[in-house]
């Protein structure tokens, strides 16, 4: 089935946006920001793919793309670093806007912390194993970089939103990685990870995941802060979620 990496593009993406003009949400008055912050994350991601495809840490199965490519990339896996991040970051927009979130401070420090340290301690007994090494290095500089040099005040709702993600997560990277199908939409190379599956996912791919999101985030919570600076943003961005 050619179109399959395509249809998970679109149904993930599909309910948020047509949510996001809910009278409600208005999410879609933030938009400009999420692009903002979808394009230059989705650059470092792909460069972050481009490598890896080149070096043989993972591969696309042909029988489950296009073969529309740019940059010698699936479009659907383009597509993939818009899609999942609008989702995620509306999610989080909705759940800030209608609930509270936020973790005590000390509580969001200590925990970055100890998460840090264990993943920079991973990361160092499997240096050799690429997807793990790159993926627990990275996640762990972006967490403490983000909680001790810029101080945001939402690590924990970020927590608690991607907990809640999870379980989209589950369906959509289970189908990518082989749940239900014959052969995986992506192919990984087991010895540059930990082998340790979450049903059919790698361990590594929840933290990517989560670096994925964090750095969306940033980006997006950034630019409403600044624009809320100017007087401009507007009534439905909670307050909570455009404060740093």
């Amino acid at each position: 089935m050619k179109v399959l990496y395509l249809l998970i593009d679109f149904f993930t993406v599909i309910i948020p946006l047509l949510f996001s003009f809910h009278p409600k949400i208005k999410f879609y008055k933030t938009w400009k920001a999420f692009f903002v912050a979808s394009f230059f994350v989705a650059l470092i991601f792909l460069i972050w793919d481009k490598v890896f495809m080149e070096l043989g840490v993972w591969s696309f199965n042909t029988r489950y793309i296009t073969g529309v490519s740019f940059w010698q990339l699936p479009v659907e896996e383009i597509l993939f670093f818009i899609c999942v991040p609008f989702s995620c970051v509306f999610t989080y927009f909705c759940l800030d806007k209608f609930y509270r979130l936020a973790w005590d401070l000390k509580t969001e420090s200590v925990f970055c912390v100890i998460l840090s340290t264990g993943l920079l301690i991973a990361g160092i007994l499997f240096i050799g194993k690429l997807y793990t090494s790159v993926t627990f290095f990275s996640t762990a500089f972006v967490c403490l970089s983000l909680k001790f040099v810029f101080k945001i005040n939402w690590f924990g709702k970020a927590i608690s939103v991607y907990i809640i993600l999870l379980i989209p997560f589950l369906i959509v990277n289970g189908i990518l990685t082989g749940t239900g199908l014959e052969e995986p939409v992506v192919r990984y190379n087991n010895s540059e990870n930990l082998n340790i599956r979450l049903f059919t996912i790698p361990i590594e791919d929840i933290f990517y995941g989560f670096e994925l999101i964090l750095l969306n985030l940033f980006i997006y919570l950034q630019l409403l802060r600044k624009k809320d600076s100017r007087g401009k943003i507007v009534k439905s961005v909670p307050k909570e979620t455009a404060a740093f």
